[in-house]
């Protein structure tokens, strides 16, 4: 067990039975009242968000969760499918479950899956990962002084906007947590 003054941002825990992770949290003591924690957290399974105030003192179950790297196979509609790197089991997420991060998952990626309890409660893109741009407006040489940028397509769908010189077929790394470009890749 943990208090609320414990929480971290990507902790998963226990709350009314169900299994929440926290996206955002901060703790507040007005004036002379007691202090709280105002939660921001999203259900594993359903996806929704939802805020949360508790008290500092309030006991919080910390799930203990298992990470564990899958490859992504492939998808078909809403539904996910993924090998375990283990064990070579094979199992499938629904799209509630994977939030925004098909934008970034291409077949044969790793991600890490969560388990809680043997069942399947989520997974993590890594931070970073390299895509290859499929459409954008050709670069024009000099562009590299300006520090514009322009909306580029990935191979996935995803847009992002990249630097001028960015071309069609460049291979590029997209942070995955905020969807910005970082780098070209090597």
């Amino acid at each position: 067990m943990a208090t609320a003054l414990d929480f971290r941002v990507g902790m998963i825990i226990v709350f009314d039975g169900d299994l929440y992770i926290v996206e955002d949290y901060q703790h507040r003591t007005p004036g002379n009242k007691r202090g709280f924690v105002q939660t921001k957290l999203r259900h594993l399974q359903s996806g929704r968000s939802m805020e949360h105030k508790f008290s500092s003192n309030d006991k919080i179950e910390v799930a203990r969760v298992e990470r564990r790297p899958a490859q992504f196979l492939y998808r078909d509609s809403d539904t996910f499918y993924f090998m375990d790197q283990d064990n070579h089991d094979q199992f499938q997420l629904d799209q509630s479950m994977m939030a925004d991060m098909e934008k970034f998952l291409k077949e044969g990626d790793i991600v890490e899956v969560e388990a809680y309890e043997n069942d399947i409660v989520g997974c993590q893109l890594p931070l970073s990962v390299e895509l290859k741009v499929v459409e954008t407006v050709p670069g024009v040489k000099g562009d590299t002084a300006t520090g514009g940028t322009k909306p580029a397509t990935l191979e996935t769908g995803a847009v992002v906007h990249v630097p001028l010189f960015i071309n069609e077929n460049d291979v590029i790394k997209v942070d995955t947590r905020t969807g910005t470009y970082i780098e070209r890749a090597k």
